[in-house]
């Protein structure tokens, strides 16, 4: 299986483990990673020193290449910078910011440097600020998202056709038959998110994890958009946001509603009534919980069921 992205990451498999805050810590990494694809520590929701002792445990436990998702809206970015270039990290997913600020630096060093965007406006930024691939994430993900609602289908030809660097789906995807999509659409990889939430190395509270599983069709929505956009699922919280709307609130308002600490709250502490949950589309179709390497086993197997179905598909 490979392409553009296997061959810059030097991993088996065109598939990567998003970088989720309370959810991807070392243990869910180091299992992708070990299963041959691309595992990512989530720093957005770690301390300095929590992300160093996550970067030692991943390095212990897989002689594999991974890497550290970097939110560029982080207040301690200079400090994870240090950690990542101390430990030789070989690559970084930079996200939610200008992937300018950063990059020159990291590059310097040997670190292969991925940006998430939304949107071919982004896309064409990030290649111009001199980054090795792009995540072109659709309006279906999870977590922070695109104020524009693009979606995958829709996004990643776009550009694909814009740039000329490696394109990595993201959004919407959870199973083979999404991936091998993806690919005939012009990716060179494909990044699941939600799908790994529910592995059992995951970090993410069995709460959540359950709550997961009871979503269905249309239980999950994209908002905040005043703020950051983010998807969630339709709980108490949730539902204090829609009446402030509602009410006509202000962005200040919006902003004291939410308050600190409320994805923690509800992802790693597993308070389903007024926790932020943010999970994608494909929660729907999520039913069970399994080891990250199981999962990426099937989705590869899916892959490879649904390539040999469509060679012998005939018009």
């Amino acid at each position: 299986m490979g392409t553009a992205i296997t061959s810059l990451f030097k991993v088996q498999y065109p598939l990567i483990q998003a970088g989720m805050i309370w959810c991807s810590g070392w243990e869910l990494a180091s299992a992708v990673s070990n299963a041959g694809g691309l595992g990512i520590i989530g720093s957005g929701s770690m301390y300095p020193d929590i992300l160093d002792e996550q970067i030692k445990k991943c390095k212990d436990n897989t002689n594999k290449p991974f890497a550290v998702n970097l939110p560029m809206l982080y207040p301690n970015i200079e400090e994870h910078i240090k950690t990542i270039i101390k430990h030789k990290v070989p690559i970084v997913f930079t996200s939610a910011g200008n992937p300018k600020t950063y990059t020159s630096l990291l590059k310097s060093k040997g670190i292969t440097v991925v940006h998430v965007v939304s949107s071919v406006k982004f896309a064409l930024k990030a290649e111009l600020a001199g980054v090795d691939a792009i995540v072109a994430e659709g309006f279906e993900a999870g977590g922070h998202n695109g104020h524009d609602e693009t979606t995958t289908l829709c996004l990643v030809p776009m550009v694909k056709k814009a740039v000329s660097i490696p394109v990595i789906a993201a959004g919407g995807i959870a199973e083979g038959k999404s991936m091998l999509a993806c690919i005939a659409l012009g990716a060179d990889a494909v990044q699941i998110g939600s799908r790994f939430v529910v592995s059992k190395e995951s970090s993410a509270h069995i709460n959540f994890k359950n709550a997961i599983l009871d979503c269905k069709e249309g239980d999950t929505k994209l908002t905040l958009k005043e703020l950051t956009p983010v998807r969630l699922i339709k709980n108490d919280f949730f539902h204090e946001i829609e009446n402030a709307y509602q009410n006509n609130a202000s962005k200040e308002e919006i902003k004291e509603l939410l308050g600190r600490g409320r994805a923690k709250k509800g992802m790693y502490i597993g308070d389903l009534k007024d926790g932020e949950l943010e999970i994608g589309q494909v929660s729907g179709m999520l039913d069970e919980i399994l080891p990250a390497g199981e999962i990426v086993s099937q989705i590869i197997n899916e892959f490879q069921i649904a390539q040999r179905q469509l060679t012998d598909f005939k018009l």
